[in-house]
Order: structure tokens, then C-alpha cells, then sequence
């Protein structure tokens, strides 16, 4: 609704509607610490100046938001300082789930960790494109895209032996016609493949952990969280910022409750 309907339905004046919007504060986070398997991510919002994020941290299993923090930029720390309070109010982390935000895994390094398969998989069209044309980028996507059928002992043999097949094309160098200089023929190919052997580790710790109720993609916090935010917060795009991060905090909280 907007103001003057608002004004109507509570036979009040503009003003007075405007004072009971501003003065708003949502309700405090409570909190029942327990075993806890977490899916954590950021997100943006608002006008790009205004530098307006929130990472939160889900709950998988009773799909509670259990904590958050107002950022303007994502930095390994602020997931660091997250896990932390969660840990200081009580709760014992299972396993984490990520969406592959490099430093991440170092900062986690002491929980399981779970790499979104829907990241890895984008990841890897950004290097080879969704229709490759060449033959080791058609094989590699392939193997990709097999990922949640299969598992990490044999994930990793189709690797080796794409490798193997591959080794020689993927040390073919030319020289560049910009700068003169020798550089590999197919970067974005060595790149697609240094992405999967470097997280491989982490892509299958749902399969591995399967007592921990882990999910392999981080989902229901991108669509079953942001996604809603995000169109509440552009329904009200007027609002200033003090208001959109009253209404983020309104919205996570009872989160849950929706």
C-alpha cells in the first residue's frame, strides 16, 4: 500500500504514518542453539552506489535463518565473524555449505564443506560456453555435467583420464599477436579443468557426510531466501536505506514464519 492508503485505513494523517514507518524496529533474533548443518551466502540490493548486502546464514535442516550481517562488500572475514557468533550463542556446526567464494575454505577449513554444484557447473560454462566446439571442452563439460549422478572415486577417475587424453593439448603454447610473448593455446580450458580438480574435494561431502543431511547446491538460500527479499525490496524501492536494511531485518526474522 502506499502512504495515503495507509493514511485512510487507520483514519490518520500522512505524517503519522510516516513517524510509525521510520520509528519501526523489528523484534530481536532469538536463538535455540543445536547441531546445526549451515548454508551461507551474500547478496546485493538497491541502487549499486548504495553498497546495500546481507550474508546470511540458513539453517538446512529446520530452515531457520539463524544469523546475518549488513555488509557492502562480501569479504572472507564477515564469514569468519558469522561463524563465530553462531558459535558463541551455542551452536555446533555439522558442515557448511558455499557457493565457492575463494578464501572460503580456508576460513572453514575445520567443518565439512560442500560446494554448490550449481556454481561449479556455471563455472565451468563461463570457461568452455554452453556449446563447445572443441573436442576436450565438449568431453570436459560432459564430465561435469555428470557430477550429481556419480561419485567422488569415480568423478575424479574421469578426470584423470581426460587428463591424460588431453595433457598435450593442454601445454600447446603460441605466441600471442598483441604482446609477442608464449602463452598457453587454451587457457579457458586449463582453467575449467584447475576449477574441478581444485574443488573436488568439496563437491561430493554430501554423499561422504550423508548423516549430516547436507544439500549439494546452495538453493535454498539463493531462491528460497534472496530471491523473495529481493522482490519485497523493489516493491518499496523508494524506501531510504535505513528502511530497506529495517526490512531485510523484518523479513529474516520472520522468515521462518512465511
Amino acid at each position: 500500500q502506499i502512504l495515503s492508503n495507509l493514511a485512510e485505513d487507520y483514519n490518520r494523517s500522512l505524517p503519522w504514518v510516516r513517524k510509525q514507518i521510520s520509528e519501526y524496529e523489528p523484534p530481536e533474533k532469538t536463538h535455540n542453539p543445536r547441531e546445526v548443518t549451515i548454508v551461507c551466502d551474500a547478496t546485493f540490493y538497491g541502487k549499486r552506489k548504495d553498497k546495500l548486502g546481507t550474508l546470511v546464514f540458513k539453517d538446512i535442516t529446520s530452515k531457520e535463518i539463524l544469523t546475518w550481517k549488513h555488509i557492502d562488500s562480501e569479504l572472507v572475514i564477515d564469514y569468519k565473524q558469522q561463524l563465530e557468533v553462531l558459535l558463541d550463542l551455542g551452536y555446533k556446526v555439522q558442515a557448511i555449505i558455499i557457493d565457492g567464494k575463494r578464501g572460503l575454505y580456508k576460513a572453514f577449513k575445520d567443518y565439512p564443506i560442500q560446494m554448490c554444484h550449481f556454481h561449479q557447473r556455471k563455472t565451468i560454462n563461463k570457461y568452455l560456453t554452453r556449446k563447445p566446439r572443441l573436442q576436450a571442452s565438449k568431453d570436459l563439460q560432459k564430465i561435469m555435467y555428470n557430477l550429481t549422478s556419480t561419485n567422488q572415486r569415480n568423478f575424479s577417475k574421469k578426470l584423470d583420464e581426460w587428463y591424460k587424453i588431453y595433457k598435450d593439448f593442454l601445454d600447446e603454447k603460441s605466441i600471442s599477436a598483441k604482446t609477442g610473448k608464449l602463452n598457453f593455446t587454451h587457457p579457458r580450458v586449463r582453467s575449467a579443468y584447475r576449477s574441478l580438480t581444485t574443488n573436488l574435494p568439496y563437491l561430493f561431502t554430501y554423499k561422504n557426510h550423508k548423516n549430516f543431511a547436507i544439500e549439494n547446491t546452495t538453493n535454498s538460500i539463493d531462491g528460497g531466501v534472496f530471491s523473495p527479499m529481493k522482490k519485497l525490496i523493489k516493491i518499496h524501492n523508494g524506501f531510504t536505506k535505513s528502511l530497506k536494511l529495517k526490512l531485510v531485518d523484518d523479513y529474516l526474522i520472520n522468515y521462518k514464519k512465511k
